[in-house]
């Protein structure tokens, strides 16, 4: 389960915080680390010596343009968020996410990324709207400024936990000789979408909203954030995302052959037999 969490920095700029990040991940058992767009070198003398000897870590690490590219594997991405958005987006404890990864991770291609953002400006409102739910630590609001590592620790030791939870379950079992709980057979699980598969879904929608007169991007008045909002609340599976684009394409088709029909019926002449 930790091997398939993954840890994504947006615009460090610092890389000794690069390197204590890595030893806060060596120590909770996790192996995954994203760069998304640095602003420094992620292998200095500084990053190699705050690892203190999680550099294979530092060096591992993929660095990647743009947070899409970084999480479009993955079927959950929660952003850490310091202060409150105009938006309100759905909000987790650093324990209500630990607590939710055997049911997020129990496909082994899911994968679950924890992003968190620039020392000086944390995440942005918009790489925040990419992110299915947020997380805030609660820390003293007289004194709430938190090191980038150390944020990053508090949410590593969570999912470390929930998976020693999990193997002391694993474990109980194996000891009364007990056979695991199969799950739901009526129906077969889907895999949920992936960050990519909804990035494209939503330019989908907003292009079929835009054909229909609905949607206006001179004045968009938020409504593909709260689209977004409602979307990445219910979680939709592959092939629910996949239903949802079928009708959208149906949709330009109709609205396509209604426009044909009224050009034509404009270049009838009046009092036309036809």
């Amino acid at each position: 389960m930790l091997e398939r969490i993954r840890i994504v920095l947006i615009g460090t700029s610092h890389p000794g915080n690069i390197g204590g990040v890595a030893r806060a991940m060596h120590n909770m058992g996790l192996t995954d680390l994203a760069l998304v767009a640095p602003r420094c070198d992620a292998i200095t003398a500084d990053s190699i010596s705050r690892a203190s000897g999680a550099d294979s870590l530092v060096h591992g690490a993929h660095i990647s343009a743009s947070l899409e590219e970084a999480v479009s594997d993955c079927s959950l991405v929660v952003g850490a968020s310091a202060r409150s958005r105009t938006l309100p987006w759905p909000m987790m404890t650093p324990r209500e996410v630990g607590s939710r990864l055997p049911t997020e991770l129990q496909h082994q291609a899911s994968r679950v990324a924890l992003v968190f953002g620039r020392e000086d400006s944390g995440l942005s409102n918009a790489e925040l709207q990419r992110c299915h739910a947020h997380v805030h630590i609660p820390t003293n609001p007289d004194f709430s400024s938190l090191n980038l590592a150390a944020a990053v620790q508090v949410l590593a030791y969570e999912c470390r936990l929930s998976w020693l939870e999990q193997q002391d379950q694993l474990e109980q079992q194996n000891r009364l000789e007990q056979q695991a709980q199969a799950p739901d057979t009526t129906e077969e699980q889907q895999p949920l979408a992936t960050h990519e598969e909804l990035e494209h879904y939503f330019a989908h929608l907003e292009r079929t909203l835009i054909a229909i007169g609905f949607h206006d991007p001179a004045t968009p008045r938020q409504l593909m954030a709260r689209l977004r909002r409602v979307t990445l609340r219910s979680r939709p599976e592959r092939m629910e995302l996949n239903i949802l684009r079928g009708i959208l394409s149906a949709t330009e088709k109709a609205a396509g052959q209604v426009a044909m029909g009224q050009r034509t019926s404009d270049d009838i002449p009046p009092n036309s037999d036809a």
